[in-house]
């Protein structure tokens, strides 16, 4: 199974660290935010990985190279100016090809084994779900008790930004910027799109401040 991450966006709740340097290259215990990812991946043996850039797409291309180092091949999904979840995953479907594969967004931190993840058999996502954190507390989802995902009902949980996605999720749309979340709820209300809730640990590294709990945490961990 290949991997694709999403590292595109210009980080703009990030500002100002940003300004200067992309937001997978942020620090966070010692090295870039999208390295955990890629040292999770390659510890899963999950080595075909596909990342879309855009924003000082020079620089994360000339820090990561081709994930040699990392023990990851990577293949690079360049965007002239970013395209959203959902266009970015079109952009980058020749890369991917026809078979599912495991979606990360770049600006998270999680402890999730990928090679836990099952099968999307005949669904066309399958979403990891964490518990509401303080600054999410109304959630995005609900989960069943049979596995399966609904925009509706209670208890909701939040989208961890971990997804297997079946390409035919956005292969019928039309190249361009488009978002990903009318799909799945699309697919949802179709019965298609399964899902479990991670217990173990979950950052969503959206500010300066969450990135800094996560770099303190991270080193004192270690």
């Amino acid at each position: 199974m290949k991997a694709m991450i999403l590292a595109a966006g210009f980080g703009t709740r990030m500002r100002p660290l940003t300004d200067h340097c992309p937001k997978p290259l942020l620090p966070a215990g010692g090295k870039p935010l999208i390295v955990h990812h890629l040292e999770r991946l390659s510890a899963a043996g999950i080595t075909e990985v596909v990342i879309n850039v855009s924003y000082r797409a020079d620089q994360v291309i000339k820090a990561l190279g081709d994930g040699g180092s990392l023990g990851v091949s990577i293949a690079w999904s360049r965007e002239e100016s970013p395209l959203e979840t959902g266009g970015g995953i079109h952009h980058a479907l020749p890369l991917l090809g026809e078979s599912p594969f495991l979606l990360i967004n770049g600006d998270i931190w999680c402890d999730l084994n990928p090679a836990d993840l099952p099968t999307l058999d005949k669904d066309l996502a399958h979403l990891v779900l964490v518990d509401n954190p303080d600054h999410h507390p109304r959630g995005d989802f609900h989960l069943d008790k049979q596995g399966r995902i609904d925009e509706r009902g209670e208890p909701r949980l939040t989208f961890a930004g971990i997804s297997l996605i079946d390409p035919r999720l956005v292969a019928d749309q039309a190249p361009g910027s488009f978002a990903l979340a009318p799909l799945l709820r699309r697919a949802m209300a179709a019965g298609r799109v399964g899902g479990q809730r991670h217990d173990g640990c979950w950052v969503d590294v959206g500010t300066p401040e969450r990135l800094a709990e996560l770099d303190r945490w991270l080193r004192t961990r270690d």
